[in-house]
């Protein structure tokens, strides 16, 4: 039976993968910091997974958690596009350093993939939509510099030395597990907290601008699909999401109806960094991979809030 090791396997994503792994009776390794990821997200999992506590960053402690694995799910990262614009060092030294130590331990550890993290905010704000993987990056944050370096170290280990590798851009993934508390937590968690709280949320614009929001199962589904996938994987990019796109303001009203009651959001200033609009093209992930997105926009929503419901009981 294959090994395989998630890198921030205590995160929103990483702990998902993980509990996917498992359910199909695979080996699963786990390297987290516990600097963003939560050990209330394996908790469910105890006793079923190996864990090494390190960084990226800290060749001695990756090259621990990598023996004896094939296949590693590339997770870890500082998250967050607007904690990037904070403090830029921290996510460029985990999102370049570390992810050059993970391949590069990688290589001499036998690992036979690597698939990766990344993120359509490498796009920044090109108008071109739907987005291509052959449209040139251009990020507005630290975390998309840090996710664009990312792709291409990928490319350049699956050239240089023959290591499989596959870049996921993800397009905003939500769903259980994500944080609402973190100072940064992404829209739709901070709306679903905003209504079981029955607060006023908070947008950050005029809420017009419209996001490509994917379910985490899709995104899991994706991860399984890379890992084991019969075709070649040399570095190549491929876009994550759900292919539609929805506004701020029209998801306020979806997960005003889920509460049963209608939200009315507090409107600020745009953030530095943030893109106007995202929507992915699926179609290079549906070649490559056979994915199609299971899980669509309002029962991924309802799925989110009964979790956050449950747990704020």
């Amino acid at each position: 039976m294959a090994l395989h090791l998630v890198t921030g396997g205590a995160g929103f994503i990483g702990s998902s993968i993980t509990e996917a792994l498992l359910a199909k009776g695979e080996s699963v390794r786990i390297l987290d910091d516990f600097s963003s990821g939560r050990r209330q997200n394996l908790e469910s999992m105890a006793g079923r997974f190996e864990l090494v506590e390190g960084s990226i960053t800290d060749p001695e402690a990756v090259a621990r958690a990598m023996r004896g694995v094939e296949v590693v799910f590339h997770e870890a990262a500082v998250p967050s596009v607007q904690r990037s614009v904070v403090a830029p060092q921290a996510s460029i030294f985990a999102g370049v350093q570390g992810t050059t130590v993970v391949l590069d331990v990688a290589r001499h550890s036998g690992v036979k993939r690597v698939v990766f993290a990344g993120s359509s905010a490498v796009y920044g704000d090109n108008p071109t939509l739907p987005r291509v993987e052959t449209i040139a990056p251009s990020p507005l944050s630290p975390y998309a510099v840090s996710k664009a370096s990312g792709e291409q170290l990928m490319r350049i280990f699956a050239g240089l030395y023959g290591l499989e590798t596959l870049t996921l851009r993800y397009f905003n993934i939500f769903g259980p597990r994500q944080d609402p508390k973190r100072e940064y937590a992404s829209a739709i968690p901070n709306f679903i907290m905003a209504a079981i709280d029955k607060k006023r949320p908070v947008v950050f614009g005029d809420g017009e601008q419209t996001r490509d929001f994917c379910y985490v199962g899709n995104v899991v589904e994706a991860n399984l699909l890379a890992a084991s996938s019969p075709r070649k994987l040399a570095g190549q990019i491929v876009n994550i999401g759900s292919g539609e796109r929805v506004s701020l303001n029209q998801l306020l009203k979806i997960i005003g109806d889920l509460a049963g009651a209608p939200l009315a959001p507090e409107y600020r200033e745009r953030r530095s960094g943030d893109m106007r609009d995202t929507l992915a093209d699926t179609n290079a992930a549906r070649e490559l991979l056979g994915f199609e997105p299971r899980v669509d926009l309002r029962e991924g929503l309802r799925l989110t809030y009964e979790a956050f419901l449950g747990s704020a009981r």
